[in-house]
């Protein structure tokens, strides 16, 4: 099983940001990495006035030694490389927005990183890209794939895929 990252970008050229942080990961993957399409999004819980997204999702398969807290850090400091500063405000607008979406069938519930994410399977955002690269696939702590939580997704969340 590999880890699942969720992409997002809604700060400078989002679409170059994003195709750039594909080039990264591959780094951080011990064979090529599986990718999604580009998909824009309307933000949902973000500062008045946030520009749209620009989502995607990969899955990576995990050098050697690494766990779910390494990985994290690569991911944290990809993040800072891409600009992003410490946050001031929730869910401000970014440059890269990188979420471990899960990572193997680990699980972890700490102050630093909770596993998989708490909320992937209530995101249109992750869903619909992570539908495209891993549709049949069970994450810890669900009973039904990614493509049928994408299907009994409620929301009035709008996605275009780019």
């Amino acid at each position: 099983m590999p880890a699942f990252i969720a992409l997002g970008s809604n700060v400078g050229d989002s679409i170059a940001n994003i195709k750039r942080a594909f080039a990264k990961l591959e780094h951080f993957s011990a064979s090529p990495i599986q990718k999604s399409s580009l998909w824009r999004t309307a933000p949902i819980d973000c500062p008045k006035g946030s520009p749209d997204f620009i989502n995607a999702a990969v899955a990576i398969e995990p050098l050697g030694n690494e766990t779910p807290e390494s990985l994290l850090a690569k991911l944290q400091q990809l993040e800072i490389q891409f600009g992003r500063r410490p946050k001031v405000v929730l869910n401000e607008p970014r440059p890269l927005d990188l979420d471990l979406i899960a990572f193997k069938t680990e699980t972890r519930n700490s102050d630093h990183l909770i596993l998989p994410h708490p909320r992937w399977h209530e995101r249109h955002f992750v869903l619909e890209p992570l539908n495209e690269i891993a549709g049949e696939t069970i994450l810890s702590g669900q009973v039904e794939s990614v493509s049928k939580l994408l299907c009994e997704l409620e929301t009035n969340e709008i996605l275009t895929r780019l």
